[in-house]
């Protein structure tokens, strides 16, 4: 009786000991494991702590760790096929997840750029040598896109890019984050954009695309006019 009184009194101690270092404003770790809708381990997902990208990824066993504030709120899994899982966190350190419908395999794009070329990635511009995987990018300034009646006629000749009345998709997926001079627009707001006073056009996807969060969860298109020295 005695040993079981003691063995609870252990766990209470142990149980409010956790609880504390998770209220009192200090750091702690959450763990667990990523699979698909197979029940097998997804690696290179990436995790995201209140909307933000953390330096965590899933491993070849699907599984992550990352460490969070006691006042975190919500923890997410993205997949770079556009998928994206939301839990909350609610002081668990324990958090598994899993994908409900088939992981496409992000499509591979082929684009002649040159090593050197500077791209606009939303955040500043780089080159491309320096990216995580190939952007996709219009200069605006060529002389055949002043014959142009829309954007999305300009957008559509980029590869990996569907556009179905005046929809544009990636991979299948339709709710991009679009951009215009960095004020975030919608496709209907498109329409009214005239194509020879695009400077640039840039459409980021998997991980480049990462940095704006889940909004950018399925790519991002990002439009600079004429006239931004951006």
């Amino acid at each position: 009786m005695k040993s079981k009184i003691l063995l609870f009194a252990i766990f209470i101690l142990t149980f409010s000991v956790s609880t504390f270092a998770q209220k009192s404003g200090k750091k702690y770790y959450i763990t667990g494991q990523v699979l698909d809708v197979n029940d097998q381990p997804v690696s290179g997902a990436i995790v995201f702590v209140d909307n933000k990208k953390s330096d965590a990824i899933t491993d070849d066993k699907g599984v992550y760790k990352v460490k969070v504030k006691a006042d975190a709120v919500k923890i997410s899994i993205f997949k770079l096929s556009c998928d994206l899982l939301n839990e909350e966190i609610n002081d668990r350190s324990v958090i598994n997840f899993k994908f409900n419908n088939e992981i496409l395999h992000e499509e591979t794009v082929k684009q002649e750029n040159t090593v050197d070329e500077v791209v606009n990635i939303g955040y500043g511009s780089a080159q491309t040598k320096n990216l995580a995987s190939n952007v996709r990018n219009i200069n605006g300034q060529e002389k055949k896109y002043e014959l142009y009646q829309t954007v999305f006629d300009m957008i559509k000749e980029l590869p990996g890019i569907q556009v179905v009345d005046e929809q544009i998709r990636i991979g299948g997926q339709s709710n991009l984050l679009i951009l215009v001079d960095g004020l975030e627009s919608t496709f209907e707001g498109l329409q009214a954009i005239v194509p020879r006073l695009v400077k640039s056009i840039s459409v980021l996807n998997g991980t480049d695309a990462a940095i704006y969060g889940s909004k950018g969860g399925c790519g991002a298109i990002l439009i600079t006019m004429m006239g931004n020295s951006k």
